[in-house]
């Protein structure tokens, strides 16, 4: 199907497949992706100051987010299961009304961790929205995407255009 020409996770009958990554050599993979949850500001105060009811909601999104790493091939159909080597979840705030949450996900392998660092970036914040729900239902998560990778075929890429 000449429409597909290119793209490997088609096969010849242009159905979805999980492509084979047997032939590629083990290379170190990292990736780091971003996302951001508005909130307000009363709801950062209280993630901040460590009085949310549920508990201490920043320890709790980032053991989500390692966790959803781990599990990312359970979530995206396509997505290889990888041992890991490392993740990593750190948080910073603008100060008033917004969360960052930066994951850095590694392995050694024959393909990259991309999905794993995204998903792990989404998990967390759906973690921060369910464990501070009850203060600001209003909450919005948004703007998840790459920052940067390394390693594999297609090289390393880093993203030019800094955060809002």
């Amino acid at each position: 199907m000449a429409h597909n020409e290119g793209l490997t996770h088609f096969n010849e009958q242009g159905r979805a497949r999980m492509v084979d990554v047997a032939g590629k050599p083990d290379t170190l993979r990292t990736a780091v992706a971003e996302t951001f949850v508005r909130m307000k500001p009363e709801t950062l105060e209280a993630i901040k100051g460590g009085t949310v009811k549920k508990g201490d909601v920043l320890a709790v999104a980032q053991v989500a987010g390692i966790m959803a790493a781990k599990k990312t091939s359970d979530w995206i159909p396509m997505c290889h299961p990888l041992p890991l080597s490392g993740a990593d979840i750190r948080f910073s705030d603008n100060g008033t009304d917004e969360l960052r949450i930066v994951c850095t996900v590694r392995t050694t392998g024959p393909t990259g961790v991309e999905m794993e660092a995204l998903t792990a970036a989404s998990a967390a914040a759906l973690t921060v929205y369910d464990m501070c729900k009850a203060l600001d239902k209003g909450m919005e998560l948004g703007m998840t995407r790459l920052l940067e990778k390394t390693g594999g075929k297609s090289g390393d890429y880093k993203r030019e255009t800094a955060a809002p």
